[in-house]
């Protein structure tokens, strides 16, 4: 039998029905300043406070390293509207970093997850998930602890961004994706770094973005 959870003030309970009202009409959850303008609060850590309240009476959950990461209980209102997608290991967004289990990203092996609302993944099959380290992508958007969601695929098209893995080397990184004569140029979105250039032989794609989940601040 589940316990019965406390009861909450009238400024708790409208967050927790903004919150639901906002995963229903959107797909996704609100951000604290979604929540101060929706509620009248007069500040971020007046939300934060009663997010606080409310997590430990077991009203929400909260994934404070990821945007957004605001879950109620699942329920008829939004289960029906998320997935869990593997979060299985880091990937470089600087210079290639080592990848610790073997050949590659292997995304059937993975002791995380996380949960995502379906409209990112669009119905798109093998979607995994990764950790950013590095800087080399903020002008796509993309900074160091953020998480990107990727496609498992073995080709791209110039430009997109993908996972891309060095065979010689055995190492990894995250960056868009140009096939030039004789050569594959790995094009960092950051104007303070230079391009990687490798030989065709020795690059493997292994996923290309499809979208990403900005860390918290």
């Amino acid at each position: 039998m589940t316990p019965k959870k406390e009861k909450l003030s009238a400024r708790q309970q409208n967050i927790v029905d903004l919150i639901q009202n906002f995963w229903l009409d959107r797909g996704y959850p609100p951000s604290i300043r979604d929540i101060v303008a929706g509620c009248g609060l007069s500040s971020t850590s007046v939300a934060d406070y009663n997010l606080k309240i409310l997590e430990k009476k077991g009203y929400i959950r909260r994934h404070r390293e990821v945007s957004r990461g605001i879950e109620l209980p699942v329920n008829s209102a939004t289960a029906g509207n998320r997935l869990y997608i593997p979060v299985i290991g880091t990937i470089a967004a600087g210079e290639p970093i080592p990848v610790p289990d073997g050949d590659g990203w292997d995304s059937t092996a993975t002791a995380d997850t996380i949960e995502v609302t379906r409209d990112l993944v669009c119905g798109r099959e093998g979607v995994y998930a990764l950790k950013v380290k590095g800087w080399s992508m903020q002008d796509a958007l993309i900074n160091d602890g953020d998480i990107v969601l990727m496609q498992n695929a073995n080709v791209v098209e110039n430009g997109e961004m993908a996972a891309v893995w060095f065979k010689s080397e055995r190492e990894a990184t995250l960056k868009k994706f140009y096939a030039e004569d004789g050569r594959i140029r790995l094009q960092p979105a950051n104007s303070h770094m230079q391009p990687i250039y490798a030989s065709p032989e020795n690059v493997e794609v292994q996923g290309r973005v499809i979208a990403v989940i900005r860390r918290l601040e």
